[in-house]
């Protein structure tokens, strides 16, 4: 009988600790799905930059407003 309680006690431990790397495996997956997004956002923001260099060139050559929007998209690009 006192075999069985054992036995039984550890199973008991044993399922709280696939609980427990069920969970660790959630968050893993969570933390690399929030890695790849990062990633796209960081990779679509360096597009938006070399746009904005683009832009920033193209416009401060042509007249006074242009210069006005080269340095706005200077700004826009510093943040």
């Amino acid at each position: 009988m006192i075999e069985l309680k054992a036995s039984l006690n550890k199973i008991e431990e044993l399922k709280g600790k696939i609980e427990e790397l069920e969970a660790a495996m959630d968050r893993d997956h969570i933390m690399g799905e929030t890695l790849t997004q990062v990633r796209e956002v960081a990779n679509h923001l360096q597009i938006l930059v070399i746009q904005a260099n683009m832009l920033s060139l193209r416009y401060e050559l042509k007249s006074d407003r242009g210069r006005k929007l080269a340095w706005l998209l200077r700004k826009v690009k510093a943040l």
